[in-house]
């Protein structure tokens, strides 16, 4: 597969601010999530723009595609390069070349708002999901509940870039015995989980059959839906899930677990992944 690779561009920027404190104003230096445009080409035309925090550009574009359905594998990725902006930067934008046996890409992005926002009903909404051929992921993962309940912290241990800003979400890859593959940052929840997945494609590992994804916030439909487009049995969060990714959760076979604090947990669907039985 063709590539390039630019320096990286920071995701962090720092400002001035002015804090009050209990009566007390000072000014101090803050620092701050970069939040940046990145265009995703097809064959050099523009197929979609999402807002992220740079890095794993390369690894956020694939996820994306394969998340959202217009490739299956990483066969059908010819080329992923970087456009090259000003003095040799990053140009906040990803060609990506495609086999012949890549889906159209029109009506993918045609597709697009439906995932990332509201709009259709749930009930169109998950026959999108079926016409698309999603299998139900590993039922014979299991997941040790105590395990299960240290994988939040775990996450959050890794967070840099949050530490410094309190404002990106997190996604994470384990292992059912509980080994961390990779945590990727990005302000937007779902871009954060489309460079895990990308991640994985580009190194191979798909389908994540024997994986467990663990997410920063909410449980959405999104989310949900791009942990089975990756084969995940286990999606968990330390959030509430919604009422349509419970709904496509327990049609598909994820195992879809809320409210991962300390050692109590809410299963919404697939509770047989992470329940002795």
């Amino acid at each position: 597969m063709k590539r390039s690779v630019f320096p990286a561009q920071s995701s962090i920027a720092l400002t001035q601010v002015t804090e009050w404190n209990a009566g007390h104003v000072h000014r101090v230096d803050d620092a701050l999530a970069v939040e940046e445009p990145l265009e995703i080409r097809i064959a050099s035309q523009p197929f979609t723009v999402t807002m992220r925090t740079p890095g794993h550009d390369r690894e956020l574009a694939a996820g994306l595609l394969l998340s959202e359905g217009l490739i299956d594998e990483a066969a059908q990725l010819l080329a992923l390069e970087e456009i090259s902006g000003s003095k040799g930067r990053p140009g906040n934008a990803v060609d990506v070349q495609l086999s012949e046996e890549a889906h159209d890409a029109e009506s993918v992005r045609r597709a697009l708002p439906v995932s990332s926002g509201c709009g259709l009903c749930g009930r169109a909404s998950i026959e999108a999901i079926r016409r698309r051929g999603l299998r139900a992921p590993n039922p014979d993962l299991r997941i040790d509940p105590e395990l299960l309940c240290s994988l939040p912290e775990r996450l959050r241990a890794q967070q840099q870039v949050f530490s410094r800003t309190g404002g990106l979400h997190a996604a994470a890859l384990f292992n059912a015995a509980g080994e961390l593959l990779v945590v990727r940052e990005d302000i937007g929840r779902h871009n954060a989980v489309d460079k895990v997945i990308g991640w994985a494609l580009l190194e191979g590992r798909l389908p994540l059959s024997q994986h467990v994804l663990t997410v920063s916030g909410r449980g959405g439909f999104e989310i949900a839906q791009k942990a089975l487009a990756a084969g995940i049995p286990v999606l968990a969060s330390v959030s509430a899930p919604s009422s349509l990714a419970v709904q496509l959760a327990r049609e598909l076979g994820l195992t879809l677990v809320g409210f991962v604090r300390g050692r109590r947990f809410v299963i919404y669907a697939g509770a047989d992944r992470c329940l002795a039985t």
